[in-house]
């Protein structure tokens, strides 16, 4: 195990332990069909998500990353359209963990880092199986590879390493 010290705006000098080989021994329910790198580059959350916290994560996660580190900037979306509620209702909601304040995606890059926290992990995982709900209806409500077809609901998917391209 080794210590990583995250060094980004919000939380200054949280650390925490990686405990798993990078992208390696994932929960048997967790199988993200997108890594963070492959999801960054196709463009998820505006480009808006992690830009403050890049020290965080490997370098080539952001070679290619369609990011927008003033605002959110849905253009940047593969989908070209607004698939994210704000920060605030999530805040609203309870879904946030304290040391994850971006959220899913920023526990996701996380947990594919080798981070473990297992009531954190078991939470976050049942939220992301519950997305899969949303492949049954564009798969019930579109012709296979029709990308045009409830563009919202797939790029939601891609925001939950979901492959929507591939449904």
């Amino acid at each position: 195990m080794s210590r990583v010290i995250v060094n980004d705006k919000m939380q200054f000098g949280y650390s925490y332990l990686i405990q798993e080989p990078i992208g390696k021994n994932f929960h048997t329910d967790f199988k993200p069909e997108l890594t963070p790198k492959e999801m960054l580059s196709l463009g998820v959350f505006g480009g808006k998500y992690m830009t403050d916290c890049i020290n965080e994560f490997p370098a080539d996660w952001f070679v290619s990353a369609k990011l927008s580190p003033q605002k959110k900037n849905i253009n940047l979306n593969y989908y070209k359209v607004d698939a994210s509620l704000p920060l605030y209702h999530w805040q609203m909601k309870g879904w946030i963990y304290s040391e994850d304040p971006r959220g899913w995606f920023q526990w996701y890059c996380r947990y594919f880092m080798g981070r473990r926290l297992l009531e954190e992990d078991n939470r976050q995982i049942k939220r992301w199986k519950a997305m899969k709900r949303h492949v049954g209806a564009v798969r019930k409500g579109c012709r296979a590879g029709d990308l045009d077809c409830r563009v919202k609901q797939r790029q939601a998917l891609l925001h939950w390493s979901y492959d929507s391209r591939n449904i």
